[in-house]
């Protein structure tokens, strides 16, 4: 049996050790980190196409190509962060849980403890979300300029985006009814607003490129 994942150790992990974790009966890693490594290979790939978008016959889309890349490197780091950070939230809810209940203190103790974590382990997630969000714009601004040979890649990339948030949102709505703190369920709730734009558009960065292969 592979060593569980933890914040410190998912980003040196071989990916069949990420699986056998995800596979096993532990609290985590779960949805939660499995949408932030959507994100994560959806900035990879921006990435990669960026890198073969290069050379003189790309040189007016430069500057584009250049900020993409730039981009694209830096929000992959922060989907990896996003993973590893949902893999901590999801362990202090279950460790809340656990708690101890004997008392009447005791119980208004664990139920505002399961309340706090439950907020905490939404915000990974959501910010999964805002995340994919900014990678299908990367897309979009891409997708134009991107060599012809890896416009698949772009679909790809935008696809990815739609997974990591719709996977997202399942996460941020399972902890929504036990958060008790109006203003952080409805700044969720506002984030959760943007999922079903960003599903249409990864839609459309798809037809766009299956129209430019016929």
């Amino acid at each position: 049996m592979t060593a569980r994942t933890t914040g410190a150790t998912l980003g040196q992990q071989t990916v069949g050790a990420f699986l056998d974790d995800l596979a096993a009966r532990v609290p985590a890693p779960g949805g939660g980190a499995t949408a932030a490594l959507h994100a994560a290979q959806a900035a990879a790939l921006l990435s990669m196409v960026a890198r073969y978008t290069t050379g003189k016959k790309y040189a007016a889309a430069a500057d584009v190509v250049k900020n993409v890349l730039r981009a694209s490197e830096a929000e992959r780091a922060i989907a990896m962060r996003l993973a590893a950070d949902d893999v901590a939230a999801f362990t202090a809810v279950t460790d809340a849980y656990g708690l101890p209940r004997d008392t009447h203190e005791d119980k208004e103790r664990r139920t505002a403890a399961i309340a706090a974590a439950l907020a905490q382990a939404a915000s990974p997630p959501a910010g999964v979300i805002r995340l994919a969000t900014s990678l299908m714009s990367l897309a979009e601004e891409l997708l134009p300029v991107a060599n012809p040979n890896v416009i698949t890649d772009v679909a790809a990339a935008g696809e990815a985006a739609r997974a990591a948030a719709t996977t997202a949102r399942l996460n941020v709505e399972i902890n929504l009814g036990g958060i008790r703190d109006e203003p952080v369920r409805q700044a969720l709730l506002d984030t959760l607003a943007q999922v079903d734009d960003l599903t249409v558009r990864a839609a459309a960065v798809e037809r766009s490129v299956r129209e430019a292969l016929r």
